[in-house]
C-alpha cells in the first residue's frame, strides 16, 4: 500500500478513522479539562469569574477540533448551524496550530533553563504535536474560507490578551517566570504565526495543491 494512500481522501476522510479520531480527540479535550481543573478552581475563586474560560487554552482548541470532526461526520443542514459549524473550522486550525507549538516550545524552553522533564511532559509533547500536525492535515477537507480566519484570529489575540493582562495564561514552568515578558511576546507573535499558515495551507488546499 502506497503513502499517497495514506494521504488520500478516501483513507482520512473514511468514517472509521473520522470516528476513531473523534473519540481520540474527545478523551483528550477531557483530559486536559481535568489537567487544567486546579488552575480553572484557582481562577475562580481569585480572579473574576469570566476570566476562567480563558485559561485552558489547548483543552479547547482540540475541543474546536473535537467538533470539526463531527462537523465533517455529520454535515450541517441549517444555514445558521453552517455558518457555526465554519466559525469552529477555522477556531480548530488556528487554535490547535498555535496552542500545539506554543506548548512544546515552552516545555523545551522550561528544560533549557534546567526544568526537569518527566514522562508527563513528553506525553504532553507528543500529544500537543498531534494537534498541530491533524490541525493542518485536516485542512483540506473542512469547508470554512479565508473571511473566517478573521475571527478566529480575533479570538486567539484576545485570549492572549486576557492571559497575560490578568495573570491567567497557562501556569508556566518556574524557570520560565522570570521570562515572562518574553513569553508574552513568544505567545502573541506564535498567534500571528498560527493564522498565516493556516491561511498559506488553506489557500494551497483550495487550489488542491495538497
Amino acid at each position: 500500500m502506497s503513502i499517497s494512500f495514506f494521504w488520500s481522501r478516501a483513507f482520512l476522510t473514511n468514517r472509521f478513522l473520522l470516528w476513531l479520531l473523534f473519540w481520540c480527540n474527545l478523551v483528550g479535550t477531557v483530559y486536559g479539562y481535568m489537567w487544567y481543573g486546579e488552575q480553572m478552581e484557582y481562577t475562580i475563586a481569585n480572579h473574576a469569574i469570566w476570566q476562567v474560560i480563558f485559561v485552558p487554552d489547548s483543552p479547547t482548541a482540540s475541543l474546536f477540533f473535537t467538533l470539526a470532526v463531527l462537523f465533517l461526520l455529520y454535515p450541517p443542514k441549517s444555514l445558521a448551524l453552517k455558518g457555526f459549524s465554519l466559525l469552529i473550522e477555522a477556531l480548530a486550525v488556528v487554535t490547535s496550530v498555535k496552542y500545539g507549538i506554543w506548548a512544546v516550545s515552552i516545555i523545551f524552553a522550561g528544560a533549557a533553563q534546567g526544568d526537569h522533564l518527566v514522562w508527563q511532559d513528553w506525553m504532553l509533547v507528543a500529544s500537543h504535536l498531534t494537534m498541530a500536525v491533524e490541525a493542518l492535515l485536516f485542512v483540506r477537507f473542512f469547508r470554512f474560507g479565508t473571511i473566517m480566519l478573521i475571527p478566529a484570529a480575533a479570538w486567539t489575540f484576545l485570549n492572549d490578551i486576557v492571559d497575560y493582562t490578568y495573570g491567567v495564561y497557562p501556569w508556566l514552568p518556574n524557570e520560565l517566570l522570570d521570562h515572562l515578558f518574553a513569553v508574552q511576546n513568544f505567545t502573541l507573535g506564535l498567534t500571528l504565526f498560527s493564522v498565516v499558515l493556516s491561511w498559506i495551507v488553506l489557500r494551497l488546499a483550495k487550489r488542491k495543491t495538497i
